[in-house]
Parts: structure tokens; C-alpha cells; sequence
């Protein structure tokens, strides 16, 4: 305990005498009366002076003198009173966690907003040369695998486009075509067939029809391929109470991922399947051309028309939807031993009525 206080003391007699040898320095300067020297005193900002009655306290690790009386202690910002000190070491450490690896990177204090003073020592100029490589590394990496990766899709595309051409066209036909075509319009060309397919795939033209259809339900009724292609609900009788009308199955967002990735894998195998429908139901056709554009306009109106059908009879299902009362009966009649309702039981319902229906 002794050398401990001899060693505080005689740490601030020590500073004391550095204050006094910096004052008289500032008071030559003023009576000599040189600009410069009134420039500077007036910039250079006031000595630190440490007072032994003063309890210093660090503001990262709260310790105080007396729980560690050999760590060195430092004032690096204009924070005055309890986040006025701090520990070196503690304060080398959280300038580590704010820089993240980057040693030029600005560090400021979170309470005054004062840009912590780091000195580096000078390194050989060899070490320079190594450092400033290393960030121009790493600066450029993040565009350069930027650019591989854009790269990578493009030359994608256009091998893509090129396999359509051939697999569209026919083999000779599609070689001959690429071969006397312009070098520009086909590295323009090729990769915006795959664009053209996906965003031909995001039109929902089924929605449209299938809209159009039911806003025109009393004319659609007479003609009898529509309702056989668009069944729909039974009309209710006067005896049965009129439920209030429910809102239509919204069709879902394209932001679903299960939605976006089968839309993309549907663009880009239409082409294979437009091929494989061609050949099956127009192989009299000699254009390989022209067949493969008539199997793929069958292949959409026909996926099409399956997919009407399938939207009108969920549209049906959920107007047609009933919630019962939680009673044994009911639960014997639509509940599964899994505890789960089945998927008998829209048809249970159209069989028999359940008692005590909730509307």
C-alpha cells in the first residue's frame, strides 16, 4: 500500500511539473507577442491537471483506482465528469469492436460526439505498398464479384437462347440462323429470350377470363361448354335463408417464393414442352417452326382452361363454405381420428344438413 501511494504521488508531482514547464512556456509566447503564438495558445486546449482527491472511474469496465492502480488511464474526448476517464486498455478494445477490422475507420465518443485522436506508427515503405494493395483489394472485390455473377446470368441466357433457337427452329435451320445473324443482335437477341418467357409467364390471362366470366354469369349460364368448363354454385331457393356474399379467392402475390420460383421453372421449360406437344399432335406439319408454335399455343389453352376450372371450383368450395356447432354429432359426421376435418366432408355436408348450422 505504501509504494503504491508513493508511486500516485510522485505520478502527480510529475504532472504537475509538466503543467508548470507548458504555462511559462505560454507565458514567453504572449509577452514576446508573436501572431503565431497567440494563435496557438488561443487553439491549444487546456493541460490536462489530474488531482489526487479526484476518484477516477473508467466508463467501459467501471473500475476504479483503487480495483486496478497499474492500469493507465486516459481522457480522449471533451466528456467531462463520471465518463470523463477511461482505461486504455478498455478503451483500445472498444475502438477494436467499432472498427471491425478497417484500422482507418473514424471512431467517435457516443456521448460529446468527439473523433477519437489515433496515432499509427510509421511503417517501411515496402509495408505501405502491401497495405495500400490490400485495400484496393478490398474495395474492388464486392464490384468484381458483382460483375462475375452478372456475367455468370448473362452468358447463361444466351447459352439458353441459343438451345431454344435450336430446339424451336431445328438443328441445321438454327446453326444457319446464328451463324449468318449479326454477332450485336444476337448477344442482344439470345439472352432477352428467357426475359421475354418470364415476363410472359407473370400474365395471369386465366384471371382476366375467369373475371370477365363471372361478372357475366347470367349470360354465361346459357351456353352450356361454359358451364360445363365453369361449373357453378347451385342457385339458392327462397325457403333457404340468403347468406351475404363472400369475398372472392384473391389470386396470390407473385412475392410468394413457391409461387415465383414455379412461375420462372414453368417460363423456361414452355419451350421443351411447346417441342414435345408439337410432335405428338401436329407431326404432319414440316416446319418444325410452325409445329412448335401451335403445341404451345394448345399447351397454354389447355393449361389454361384446366386452371379456370380448378379456380371456379375452389370459389364454389369456400362460398359454399358452412361452420357448424361443436357438437358429437358433428364431430363424428366431418371430424377425422386425428382430430383434423376431413377432406369428406364439403361432400357430408351436401349430403345432410347438420343441425344447429352456424350461417
Amino acid at each position: 500500500m505504501s509504494n503504491a501511494s508513493q508511486n500516485a504521488s510522485e505520478r502527480a508531482i510529475a504532472l504537475i511539473i509538466r503543467d508548470e514547464i507548458v504555462r511559462q512556456i505560454q507565458m514567453n509566447r504572449q509577452q514576446a507577442g508573436s501572431e503565431e503564438g497567440d494563435d496557438e495558445t488561443a487553439s491549444s486546449p487546456p493541460p490536462l491537471i489530474f488531482d489526487e482527491n479526484e476518484e477516477r472511474s473508467c466508463w467501459i469496465c467501471f473500475a476504479t483506482d483503487e480495483d486496478n492502480k497499474l492500469a493507465e488511464w486516459l481522457q480522449p474526448c471533451k466528456c467531462r465528469g463520471t465518463t470523463k476517464w477511461v482505461h486504455k486498455t478498455c478503451l483500445n478494445r472498444w475502438v477494436d469492436e467499432k472498427q471491425k477490422g478497417n484500422a482507418f475507420k473514424m471512431v467517435v465518443c457516443q456521448q460529446c460526439q468527439t473523433e477519437y485522436i489515433i496515432v499509427f506508427p510509421k511503417l517501411s515503405k515496402f509495408a505501405n505498398v502491401l497495405e495500400t494493395f490490400d485495400q484496393l483489394c478490398r474495395r474492388l472485390s464486392p464490384y468484381f464479384a458483382a460483375g462475375v455473377i452478372v456475367g455468370s446470368m448473362y452468358w447463361t441466357a444466351v447459352t439458353y437462347g441459343a438451345v431454344t433457337v435450336l430446339q424451336v427452329v431445328g438443328h441445321k435451320e438454327g446453326l444457319a440462323l446464328m451463324e449468318n445473324g449479326d454477332p450485336l443482335l444476337l448477344l442482344i437477341g439470345l439472352p432477352a429470350i428467357p426475359v421475354g418467357l418470364v415476363l410472359g409467364r407473370m400474365i395471369q390471362w386465366e384471371e382476366a377470363v375467369l373475371r370477365l366470366i363471372r361478372n357475366r354469369q347470367n349470360i354465361s349460364r346459357k351456353f352450356p361448354l361454359v358451364s360445363l368448363i365453369l361449373p357453378y354454385p347451385p342457385e339458392e331457393s327462397e325457403e333457404q335463408p340468403r347468406q351475404p356474399p363472400q369475398q372472392e379467392i384473391q389470386t396470390p402475390a407473385m412475392s410468394d417464393p413457391s409461387l415465383a420460383t414455379r412461375a420462372f421453372c414453368g417460363a423456361l421449360l414452355l419451350p421443351t414442352i411447346s417441342t414435345i406437344v408439337g410432335k405428338i399432335f401436329f407431326d404432319s406439319i414440316e416446319s418444325p417452326l410452325h409445329r412448335t408454335l401451335l403445341g404451345g399455343l394448345t399447351f397454354i389453352v389447355v393449361k389454361g382452361v384446366l386452371k379456370i376450372y380448378l379456380k371456379q371450383q375452389q370459389y364454389n368450395r369456400k362460398k359454399e363454405r358452412q361452420i357448424v356447432n361443436y357438437t358429437d354429432d358433428n364431430i363424428k359426421m366431418f371430424v377425422t381420428k386425428d382430430g383434423t376435418a376431413g377432406p369428406s366432408a364439403p361432400n357430408a355436408q351436401q349430403q345432410q344438413r347438420p343441425e344447429n348450422l352456424i350461417v
